[in-house]
């Protein structure tokens, strides 16, 4: 099938990582040559075929990362990729245009808002380290606040091996008081929660938080109550970083390991260079806005429990190419 919707080519993708990780993809996410050339041509299909898709990336590598976090639920990553560049499309001023470049993201990453630390873990996963409090309420708005993390997030997701190992989180929290409670409402809060966590392709593995003032407890407790229970089970926190189970030398020397925190940002810096044309062109993926209900637009909560293909404007008989009804799944 010509892919006339196609920002980037259909091409022919070939596994050129290492054996333990193409051991790894197919024991953990159900990926072989076979699940994964079926899998890319029923995606690509499905994209041609959907009323609602005007413009989407054909490459591998995108379909991929989905693919990958949803353990080729077929059906589950259809939804998936179509709430992906809805939200893009419905939350400009957030999700579109990210760029490293931009002043307030270039002090964002300067500062060390939140960085990818330089070396792997023993298990292979990279480790996305945050310092919130460097976030100035004064400076910043929670737009800049979903711009950086995306910036950070779509960079380490193109990374094959990221996407089949997954990821490490782990956060100081100093510096942050009552006033950061101000930067979203509580119904933002639910919905990007629910939503990052069911869009967002991403294999979350440990999160570690350290060094929370006790004051926000309250939100704290609050948020463990947004994700579900398999991610609540990945959270430790901890009073000092000292006690993180977490391998001290890949930190921030400041943090108790061996390369300066100024290194490790700049390394970080050259990598956010690297893929920044490829996000950047990202943003010509469209999907017709006119087709979806005012609730899945806003990323409601209630719009998240309901099949796209449902909406208005798409045919009631009509999967796009996928054969078989959406049905509740279980993934990773």
């Amino acid at each position: 099938m010509k892919n006339t919707k196609a920002i980037t080519k259909a091409d022919e993708y070939r596994f050129k990582l290492s054996d333990e990780l193409l051991l790894i993809a197919k024991e953990e996410l159900r990926e072989t040559q076979a699940t994964r050339d079926h899998a890319l041509q029923m995606l690509r299909d499905w994209a041609e075929k959907n009323p609602r898709i005007v413009k989407i990336r054909m490459d591998a590598n995108f379909f991929l990362k989905f693919l990958r976090a949803k353990k080729f639920q077929i059906p589950v990553v259809q939804e998936n990729i179509e709430r992906y560049v809805l939200l893009k499309n419905a939350f400009e001023g957030a999700f579109k245009n990210l760029d490293c470049r931009l002043p307030k993201m270039a002090k964002l990453i300067d500062d060390g808002y939140m960085f990818a630390l330089p070396e792997r873990d023993r298990e292979g996963r990279r480790v996305i380290f945050y310092r919130p409090g460097v976030f100035d309420l004064r400076e910043y708005t929670n737009a800049d606040m979903l711009k950086i993390h995306g910036i950070c997030y779509e960079t380490l997701m193109a990374d094959e091996e990221n996407q089949i190992r997954g990821y490490i989180h782990a956060g100081v929290g100093t510096g942050i008081g009552l006033p950061y409670l101000t930067l979203f409402t509580i119904k933002e809060a639910v919905r990007i929660a629910k939503n990052g966590e069911k869009i967002l392709p991403m294999r979350h593995r440990e999160m570690y938080g350290c060094n929370i003032n006790p004051a926000m407890k309250i939100a704290v407790d609050f948020g463990m109550s947004l994700i579900s229970q398999k991610l609540r089970e990945r959270i430790r926190l901890y009073t000092d970083i000292k006690d993180i189970e977490l391998e001290k030398r890949l930190l921030p020397k400041e943090y108790g390991g061996e390369m300066p925190m100024a290194e490790m940002i700049r390394l970080w810096k050259q990598e956010l260079e690297a893929y920044r044309s490829r996000l950047l062109a990202d943003d010509e993926m469209a999907v017709n806005l006119s087709m979806y209900s005012d609730a899945a637009k806003e990323g409601s909560v209630g719009a998240l429990k309901q099949p796209l293909n449902g909406c208005t404007g798409a045919s009631d008989n009509s999967t796009y190419g996928l054969a078989g009804s959406f049905r509740k799944l279980e993934v990773d």
